[in-house]
């Protein structure tokens, strides 16, 4: 019997979605995604799915060694750091080719206002000088680090709703991308922000924000990204990540 190439795909990005459909059309393929489990209702992608970590480097090496992988792909979000660590360490120890799916940073144009910071704790230290009304899009598990600011207003936008500690004038907003850019707007005027705050996360879902920004006129504290780990290549898109696939397992 044939064993099909294993593929391990880390993360529920759109990108990780796109690139296993791709992968699982290909019947000489076994494309698993590993999912985080930390949103109520994923977006299952297809091909096999497993939801929850692995217990640290260690773990997951002996997930790789015990279920035969042949390619690692690391498609998790951007600022999940830890994850991404994990990943090169354990395809280093099991010596299983790997590839950070990295959509690019967003580029300022001309018209942005942006503040990058190096943390959520540099962006609340940031935001009194800023603005009273703030649009936060760091995501739920962030919230902690702006507690402390009690004179702000804040709109926090997440997929599942957020939990203590957080700002006593929080209101959320319970939404998930893509985003439109009238959406944006709306969201920006009906509750008269007057600063937005960021991850640096990339990509077109929820990009209209900033531009709805700068059409406002609106400062933007945007959360600078944490480098992909040394010695781990990266691929901008699901095309350039399925030419290193093929070229990997040539």
């Amino acid at each position: 019997m044939i064993v099909p190439t294993h593929v391990l795909i880390l993360g529920g990005t759109t990108e990780a979605r796109r690139l296993a459909a791709e992968l699982a059309a290909d019947p000489a393929l076994r494309v698993t995604s590993s999912l985080a489990g930390r949103v109520a209702e994923p977006r299952l992608p297809a091909g096999e799915v497993r939801i929850g970590g692995f217990g640290g480097p260690s773990g997951l090496a002996a997930w790789l060694r015990e279920q035969r992988v042949d390619a690692l792909i690391d498609a998790t979000h951007p600022f999940a750091g830890t994850m991404s660590h994990n990943a090169a360490v354990a395809a280093a120890e099991v010596h299983v080719p790997l590839l950070a799916l990295r959509r690019p940073s967003w580029v300022a144009v001309a018209g942005d206002a942006w503040h990058p910071v190096g943390s959520l704790d540099e962006a609340a230290a940031a935001l009194p000088a800023l603005g009273e009304r703030v649009f936060l899009t760091t995501g739920r598990q962030g919230l902690a680090a702006f507690a402390q600011l009690t004179g702000l207003f804040f709109l926090a936008r997440s997929v599942d709703a957020p939990q203590d500690p957080m700002p006593p004038r929080t209101e959320v907003l319970l939404d998930r991308g893509p985003f439109t850019l009238d959406g944006e707007r709306a969201v920006l005027r009906e509750h008269r922000i007057d600063v937005l705050v960021t991850k640096d996360s990339g990509g077109a879902a929820t990009a209209p924000k900033l531009t709805a920004a700068r059409e406002l006129g609106l400062p933007v504290v945007i959360v600078r990204r944490p480098p992909t780990p040394a010695g781990v290549q990266e691929a901008p898109d699901v095309a350039a990540a399925l030419g290193w696939l093929a070229r990997t397992l040539a």
